[in-house]
């Protein structure tokens, strides 16, 4: 396995430090960072800077529209829109590198929940009743949304084979693919022959845009002529670990062939319906949130390296997890590889693994290691928060595994090791 050193570390994230940089009317110093500390604290000064300006630039956009103003923009994003960005329309680049000829349509909205929320709504006005097939391990809000607002959507879990499951259902099936299911029904599910599925829903949130995974599913559903929604929060993969703002998308993809949707005509109104929803909702995209740098050249390259450092890193620490600490892991497995589940010596409540995220965090950020008490993933420092598995109903503690240097990252997870052997396991008598 490939090891990067500190030096590259630092030139590479000097890097990402001048694109942001380069967005700014009047670009700040910068000097080149000497730690992963200075990248960090550069990195949100900068972001923190790029919504300044845009939000002196743009002060007569309000949401009123009540003084005429120039076009809208964020970097290469255009906007235009009337009272209350109910009507929102964008222009500008993909976050996924789709292929020349794959035709979409994307619906921005103020949050990754935003647009499932909406595309779940809306599809209760063109599907009477439908099963959902979710696998084990999907993003445990998504199960409770379908539980207690799509009530038209049976969920079904898929247990052993998504072909023992489509057997199992007679209405019009719909697939939920999530990237946080376990890897092993992820690989499966593409292994299916022939699916007799009307729609698939892809979340996306966990793999970077130009992600290998999110091609090899597309061509799959590509294969069997299956209609396809990705649904996505931009918050956490897109914005070079900076969380720019909160930002979410429904993107309906056409095949060439563009037969998939027109031979279920119940879905051809979905995508006016989720717009007519997000309107409803007030859950439209503010302007301000779309990363500005997401058009420029470097961006695409500079998010595939930092992609792979985090992947790196993941593969790392599940192997040194499972051999130090094998009675205490939840789940190392994940498909998207990006952050792993550590179990407590006695069965954790919501309170308790919120408290040893925070404890641990606490004592090792004061040691100086890059590690923080933070709800997401995909920063530039290991973030820890309190989990719940929607499916076995059991919480743990969720380590996100940063962007760092291979010898800082091996030092954090054999630190976060030791705390966790000393904290949680049991004591002999």
């Amino acid at each position: 396995m490939s090891i990067e050193s500190t030096n590259a570390y630092l030139e590479r994230k000097h890097d990402e430090l001048r694109l942001l940089n380069s967005c700014l009317r009047k670009p700040l110093p910068l000097a080149s960072p000497s730690s992963a500390a200075e990248v960090i604290r550069y990195k949100f000064q900068f972001t923190a800077a790029l919504k300044a300006e845009h939000a002196l630039a743009d002060w007569a956009a309000t949401e009123t529209d009540w003084a005429p103003s120039s076009e809208a923009r964020s970097g290469s994003f255009k906007f235009s829109y009337d009272y209350q960005r109910a009507d929102l329309a964008v222009e500008g680049p993909s976050f996924y590198g789709l292929d020349a000829g794959t035709m979409s349509e994307t619906i921005y909205t103020a949050s990754g929940m935003a647009a499932i929320s909406a595309l779940l709504l809306a599809s209760a006005r063109v599907i009477a009743k439908g099963d959902m097939l979710v696998f084990a391990g999907s993003y445990a809000e998504t199960f409770e949304l379908i539980e207690s607002h799509a009530r038209h959507l049976r969920p079904v879990t898929v247990n052993r084979s998504l072909e023992e499951a489509i057997a199992s259902t007679t209405a019009f099936r719909i697939l939920l693919l999530d990237s946080s299911a376990p890897g092993k029904a992820f690989e499966s599910t593409l292994r299916c022959r022939g699916p007799e599925l009307d729609l698939l829903i892809f979340d996306t949130t966990c793999f970077s845009g130009y992600s290998g995974r999110v091609r090899r599913v597309l061509n799959w559903a590509e294969q069997w002529n299956i209609p396809v929604v990705m649904v996505r929060s931009h918050t956490k993969l897109d914005s070079l670990g900076a969380e720019y703002g909160r930002l979410g998308s429904a993107n309906f993809v056409r095949w060439k062939r563009n037969s998939c949707w027109a031979a279920r005509s119940k879905l051809e109104a979905l995508p006016q319906e989720t717009r007519n929803a997000v309107r409803l909702l007030g859950g439209a995209a503010v302007p301000a949130h779309f990363p500005p740098y997401v058009g420029a050249p470097a961006y695409r390259e500079l998010t595939n390296k930092r992609m792979a450092a985090i992947l790196r890193n993941s593969r790392r620490a599940r192997r040194y997890f499972a051999a130090v600490l094998a009675d205490l892991t939840e789940e190392l497995g994940y498909t998207h590889g990006l952050y792993l589940t550590l179990s407590g010596k006695d069965a954790f409540d919501e309170a308790g693994a919120r408290r040893a995220a925070a404890d641990m965090s606490e004592e090792l950020g004061h040691a100086g290691l890059p590690i923080r008490h933070a709800g997401s993933f995909g920063f530039d420092f290991a973030a820890t928060e309190w989990f719940r598995d929607a499916t076995t109903l059991r919480y743990s503690v969720r380590i996100a595994v940063p962007d760092l240097p291979t010898e800082l990252w091996n030092d954090l997870t054999e630190a976060i090791a030791r705390w966790w052997s000393k904290h949680q396991r049991k004591s002999v008598a």
